[in-house]
């Protein structure tokens, strides 16, 4: 059995992270296979949004298997190891180099550690349980986050807050990520994955397109002058004037009712 569970559920794809006896931990083979896991969700045009979470109730995911991690590289020769996971798609295989333009949501039901906190950032949105901690801990064992930790988090909480949790490694928990903007809803245990996949299945409702193209100017805009990201809206807005699912929308709200989009 694979050690990444994916699972269809409509328009909604289910990916649980399956290894709780290690807290869903990642070694070599199971990012791999997340990897893969993610193209296969980008390419399916029936897929139109991802819900990523932990197995059990103690760990979303709580970084690399760093005793599969450090026996791996001592292995491997470090040209081959770089090529493969430093230049790649990153931890997890969302954190660097893949772009998806489609939601993705984290249901983070515990400990959400270094690389396994990257990934969460990685992801559209955030809901999580309150027993959910988060915690940057690379400065404790002497370096730093390397898969988009130290450039998603000051985007998403601020620069003071990122800076907090990145300097001191020490962990959050829940009230203290939904205060500073880390997380979107916090949501009992019981309920979390659940309620995370309705608000899921709600979003496969909308225009798939309308989600690519918005995903696309708010990922080129980052960095741009304020006039140039204007016009990369306004220019994006104009092409999404072109689509079948604007007039299907717009179809939709002229005869009262619920809209179908086809993504085209």
């Amino acid at each position: 059995m694979s050690d990444i569970r994916y699972e269809k559920q409509g328009r909604v794809r289910l990916i649980t992270i399956d290894r709780a006896s290690v807290m869903n931990s990642l070694d070599f083979a199971a990012n791999d296979r997340l990897v893969d896991v993610w193209r296969e969700f980008d390419a399916d045009d029936d897929a139109h949004v991802a819900v990523v979470t932990g197995a059990g109730d103690k760990a979303f995911c709580a970084g690399a298997d760093l005793k599969s991690y450090t026996m791996n590289f001592a292995q491997r020769p470090a040209p081959e190891f770089r090529a493969r996971f430093t230049n790649g798609p990153g931890f997890a295989g969302i954190t660097r180099t893949m772009k998806i333009y489609k939601p993705i949501v984290a249901a983070v039901n515990g400990f959400a550690i270094s690389g396994g906190f990257e990934l969460a950032l990685a992801c559209d949105l955030r809901f999580c349980s309150p027993n959910a901690e988060f915690a940057l801990q690379d400065a404790k064992w002497g370096f730093h986050a390397c898969d988009g930790g130290l450039i998603r988090l000051p985007q998403i909480v601020g620069l003071g807050n990122a800076m907090e949790i990145i300097l001191s490694g020490e962990r959050i928990g829940a009230e203290h990520a939904l205060r500073i903007g880390l997380v979107n809803r916090i949501v009992a245990a019981e309920a979390l994955l659940d309620t995370t996949l309705d608000y899921a299945q709600m979003l496969a409702k909308r225009s798939p397109l309308s989600h690519r193209f918005a995903k696309e100017v708010m990922d080129q805009a980052v960095g741009l002058p304020m006039d140039a990201a204007l016009r990369l809206e306004s220019r994006s807005f104009y092409d999404f004037g072109m689509t079948e699912d604007l007039a299907e929308g717009t179809t939709s709200f002229r005869e009262r009712r619920e809209a179908e989009f086809k993504g085209r």
